[in-house]
């Protein structure tokens, strides 16, 4: 919007306009005059939509594109990649998705907010125990004892649709205590104590710091989810988004999603 000025300001001697150009009064905030000629741009922020599953591995990736990219922040939304992609269908203001699921992003694509998503890892379900065991499981079918408390996965989310796949493979049936909403609500369940058991990303007991043990199973791998990433295609932050998935797909990222327990797709 253009400002006017008074009128008597065009009569100011010249003079006295070279002196105020030349003096060390700061100019005023956000103005072209108070950035210098090649210097940092003013505070970017692109924000991310990430599986729960994602959050110690992406936490670090965004600490890495804020050191490379100075005054650019990162914000995240972790949580079920189920509600994450219905948030970004509703017009939730996001920038990139990463889904625990190729059914879960294909709610962002139907909806033409993102295309061609490229799968940059996988992973797969343990069971999680507390690290002294007390109800002594060791494998996939003690947890259809009705006496092993259990909680899984909301079935709409990709770690409850991972463990509905793995338990149909073991041909196993399993009455859970609860249903959560996302892997690390599952998971806390454990490391509170209030149950015996849970089925789990293999990278979340590795983020547990050795609150719970991770029990590996065979049916594991019949169950396994990829991970699939895009930028989107209303992101307010286009080009900083299209940067952080490239940093996720580089080998840099690689290396902190393999640390993290995950594998390459």
């Amino acid at each position: 919007m253009s400002r006017r000025f008074p009128r008597w300001t065009v009569a100011l001697p010249v003079a006295l306009v070279l002196g105020l150009a030349g003096c060390g009064s700061a100019a005023p905030a956000g103005s072209a005059a108070a950035t210098p000629a090649g210097g940092a741009e003013r505070a970017k922020e692109v924000t991310v939509f990430a599986a729960a599953s994602l959050t110690g591995a992406f936490t670090a990736l965004g600490q890495h594109f804020e050191a490379a990219h100075p005054g650019t922040s990162v914000k995240f939304n972790f949580g079920s990649s189920a509600t994450l992609a219905q948030q970004i269908a509703q017009g939730a203001p996001a920038d990139v998705f990463a889904a625990a699921s190729p059914a879960t992003m294909k709610t962002v694509t139907d909806a033409s907010l993102a295309s061609s998503p490229t799968t940059f890892v996988r992973n797969k379900l343990q069971i999680a125990v507390p690290s002294d065991n007390p109800a002594k499981v060791d494998e996939l079918k003690d947890l259809a004892d009705p006496k092993v408390k259990v909680a899984l996965c909301a079935e709409q989310v990709p770690c409850g649709a991972a463990a509905v796949k793995a338990l149909g493979a073991a041909g196993l049936k399993v009455k859970p205590v609860t249903l959560e909403q996302d892997v690390k609500a599952t998971l806390t369940k454990v490391e509170l104590g209030e149950v015996d058991a849970a089925l789990v990303y293999r990278t979340d007991v590795i983020a547990s710091a050795g609150k719970v043990q991770g029990i590996a199973f065979p049916e594991a791998d019949k169950a396994i989810n990829d991970y699939p990433i895009a930028a989107l295609a209303k992101a307010p932050a286009g080009e900083l988004a299209q940067q952080f998935v490239g940093l996720v797909l580089s080998p840099q990222g690689r290396d902190v999603l393999t640390k993290a327990g995950f594998e390459a797709p």
